[in-house]
């Protein structure tokens, strides 16, 4: 019985990761790999451009906490898809056995290990360098925005705290910054999109909201009926639940008016 528990999962997994491959082997947009300069590390980071005849805001995606994986980089394609330059730099680059990244471990369980290792002055600092980067690409328009799934949902708000040259964060069900203090220290809005049935998120976000409130900083969040942990990612999935599925497209519809509004 447990072996063909782990058997479906182990295709259900392997059905997702060829969806997300599908997406970006076929994508029209022009994809390339960046190396982008750290105090710590050179960081591998994925670049997608949108067809577009004007210079556009560029967001910076940071992956959920199994590190830049396919979907996390078909995301980054859906976003260039857009209209919008997208960056996904991979937090575990140089973290490897042997010094590589996110693909370079053995598995998404020992990525996961990495991420959990990351000191918080070297996340800082690589999100702080790509938007440098980001800044400086000739078809930007000097705008940047970041965006985090799960852990980067996480980090998306706490780069809020530290950060006073992005136009938005939007925290993807991730928990917010544990330090009240640090929430007057936010100039830019905050979006957030949880998923309803995803408690141990959910339960943080009053707390969240209180400080934010309490700051002057506005703070906007909706919690997607039904939905849970992760929907964007398990929404697009040919077997997702209804309550994943129309999670995901409202908050992709969502995602598109809070872009189009910088």
């Amino acid at each position: 019985m447990r072996y063909s528990i782990l058997l479906l999962i182990s295709l259900f997994q392997f059905s997702f990761a060829q969806n997300s491959l599908e997406r970006l082997e076929n994508s029209p947009r022009h994809h390339e790999w960046v190396k982008i300069d750290t105090n710590t590390n050179e960081i591998n980071s994925f670049l997608v451009y949108p067809e577009v005849s004007e210079k556009v805001p560029v967001v910076v995606l940071i992956h959920e906490n199994r590190g830049l994986n396919d979907w996390a980089r078909s995301m980054t394609d859906q976003i260039a898809e857009m209209g919008y330059i997208a960056i996904a730099p991979d937090f575990l680059s140089g973290t490897a056995p042997n010094g590589g990244g996110t693909n370079d471990y053995q598995n998404s369980d020992d990525a996961r290990t990495g991420i959990y290792n990351l000191d918080p002055d070297v996340i800082n600092d690589i999100l702080n360098k790509t938007v440098d980067y980001s800044k400086k690409i000739a078809s930007s328009n000097g705008k940047v925005v970041v965006i985090g799934f799960c852990w980067g949902g996480s980090q998306s708000f706490q780069f809020a705290t530290q950060s006073s040259e992005i136009e938005a964060a939007i925290v993807c069900y991730g928990t917010g910054p544990t330090d009240m203090t640090s929430y007057s220290n936010i100039m830019a809005p905050v979006y957030g999109f949880y998923g309803g049935n995803d408690n141990r998120v959910n339960a943080t976000i009053e707390a969240s909201a209180s400080a934010m409130k309490a700051a002057g900083n506005p703070f906007e969040q909706i919690i997607y009926d039904g939905a849970g942990h992760g929907f964007f990612r398990a929404g697009e999935n040919q077997n997702a639940t209804e309550a994943n599925r129309l999670a995901r497209e409202q908050g992709i519809q969502r995602l598109k008016e809070i872009l189009k509004g910088l």
